[in-house]
């Protein structure tokens, strides 16, 4: 099959470095264009579009797709078979939907129509879900509403973050993606159809995945301790609140529930502790922190211009005080 490959973060690379490793041609990679990621302003190139340059690939990196005649001419020139989708960032038109010879396809990570849209791992995390997993869809010009050809489902460990829940998912799409388009190609060649399932009669729940914003990012302590157990998981490692005017990443926390507050002989909280509060420092071990529920202990951060420490280094480092207060 001639392939002509879109994605641009990290996660799309397993799938990109899969491909050219099997029996398929990749033409050319899409990616977004250089932006501005760092600090003094310099252009980053985005991992897609490293990863391609290092593989000597022909990159195309378009400002805008929709509309773009000379780039949507010089598409229709490669001739491909299949356009392969992961993690681009922009929705295709159906004027470029419409061009390769079999279709376009994506890998989607999650359990469709469940988190359809831009950051289903991170809500998925968010929302403590059971499971999630991966679908390959022909699109179509919707939101993530393709019918789907193969899925798979994995469980979602208790210990899984951002970064170990999109490494199994990518992983997984670079597998499934290659599966389908031995299915594809196995069909195409005996003239028969291939069987896609429309996602309104999976029996799931439509939800919507929105972009992570800025605001995300703040714990909420008046939050019940499993909410912020789950969004520490979901947006590692950028979670965050303010210690002493200063910004201070969550990395690592641990819900004492009473079973835990038993098992490990931590002393029982108050109930009527506001949330925020600073309950105990525990030496070895880390720092204890009220919530509208069960407290959290606090095992590793990263105060503003320091390194990420844990334990009694980040004790050190914070020097809090018990009854000391931790804003959202």
């Amino acid at each position: 099959m001639r392939i002509l490959f879109w994605g641009t973060p990290e996660y799309s690379i397993a799938s990109l470095d899969i491909f050219l490793k099997s029996k398929h041609d990749i033409i050319a990679v899409v990616s977004q264009p250089d932006k501005k990621r760092s600090r003094g302003n310099k252009l980053i190139s985005s991992p897609v579009k490293s990863f391609a340059e290092q593989e000597f690939i022909k990159i195309y990196t378009p400002e805008k797709i929709k509309g773009n005649i000379q780039f949507i001419n010089e598409l229709k020139s490669l001739t491909c078979d299949l356009f392969v989708v992961i993690a681009y960032g922009k929705i295709l038109p159906k004027e470029i939907l419409e061009i390769p010879k079999f279709g376009c396809w994506n890998a989607h990570a999650s359990l469709l129509p469940r988190w359809r849209g831009a950051a289903p791992i991170q809500w998925s995390l968010m929302k403590g879900d059971e499971f999630t997993g991966v679908g390959i869809m022909k699109m179509n010009e919707g939101l993530d509403t393709g019918d789907v050809l193969l899925e798979e489902k994995i469980r979602i460990d208790n210990n899984d973050n951002l970064n170990t829940l999109s490494d199994k998912l990518s992983y997984l799409s670079a597998k499934l993606f290659l599966n389908a388009i031995t299915l594809l190609e196995e069909n195409i060649n005996k003239n028969t159809n291939y069987q896609l399932t429309k996602q309104n009669t999976i029996g799931r729940e439509i939800t919507y995945a929105r972009m992570i914003e800025k605001s995300d990012y703040k714990i909420v302590w008046s939050d019940e301790a499993f909410k912020i157990s789950q969004k520490i998981k979901a947006l590692y490692p950028r979670a965050n609140t303010t210690f002493r005017g200063k910004n201070l990443k969550i990395i690592k926390i641990k819900v004492l529930n009473s079973e835990v507050i038993k098992n490990e002989k931590y002393f029982i909280m108050s109930d009527n502790t506001k949330p925020g509060i600073i309950l105990a420092v525990i030496e070895n071990e880390g720092i204890i922190i009220s919530t509208k529920t069960d407290p959290i202990i606090l095992l590793e951060a990263k105060l503003e211009g320091k390194k990420i420490s844990s334990k009694n280094q980040l004790i050190q480092q914070l020097k809090p005080t018990v009854g000391e207060y931790l804003s959202d």
